[in-house]
């Protein structure tokens, strides 16, 4: 453990040991977002039937929106030292984005463009250049420099978890609304 650069053991195993994995799978989460959102069509993303203006809702939104938005920051800071990280910070992001589609907040970002498709591939980008650069300067792929391994992790931690929320999220807004058909009984 005191070579991982991070006490807590998850993290040690996911960012350093077995970091492989970790960025595999940030891998997979970016190409099915990349698949989802080629497949939506481009009315879902903005579709006006996630637009409410239900109070409750609006109420929610100006209360849990930064509160949340604490709550996936603090994740991402406890992921060194006890449970939390990249993983769980970027799911609250992601329903914090849901919240926010569905009180009707813009969301201009997830319209197919350049800054979607940067938000997507940040953290597998940055995850990918420290796996480089530690290559270049290290011993091998992902070894971190002694000294470095707490630094390296948390930039990685902060980048993925932006794009882990970006790919859950785009995932949700391209998904197909069905609209409801009525009543199924008696219908043979």
């Amino acid at each position: 453990m005191a070579d991982s650069g991070v006490d807590h053991p998850v993290t040690a195993v996911l960012l350093n040991f077995r970091s492989y994995d970790t960025l595999l799978e940030i891998g997979v989460l970016v190409i099915a977002a990349i698949a989802g959102i080629s497949m939506a069509r481009l009315p879902s993303l903005e579709d006006p039937a996630f637009r409410t203006q239900d109070a409750l809702l609006g109420a929610l939104q100006r209360w849990f929106v930064p509160l949340m938005w604490l709550v996936a920051g603090y994740l991402v800071w406890a992921g060194a030292h006890q449970p939390g990280g990249a993983f769980q910070a970027g799911a609250v992001l992601a329903a914090t984005g849901v919240l926010m589609r569905l009180g009707g907040m813009p969301m201009g970002f997830l319209r197919p463009g350049r800054l979607l498709r940067v938000g997507l591939v940040l953290g597998f980008a940055v995850f990918l250049l420290v796996a480089l650069v530690t290559a270049f300067v290290g011993d091998a792929f992902l070894a971190y420099p002694p000294g470095t391994a707490k630094h390296l992790i948390l930039l990685i931690e902060v980048f993925l978890t932006l794009s882990i929320a970006m790919v859950l999220l785009s995932l949700f807004a391209a998904a197909p609304v069905n609209k409801p058909q009525g009543s199924q009984e008696g219908d043979h």
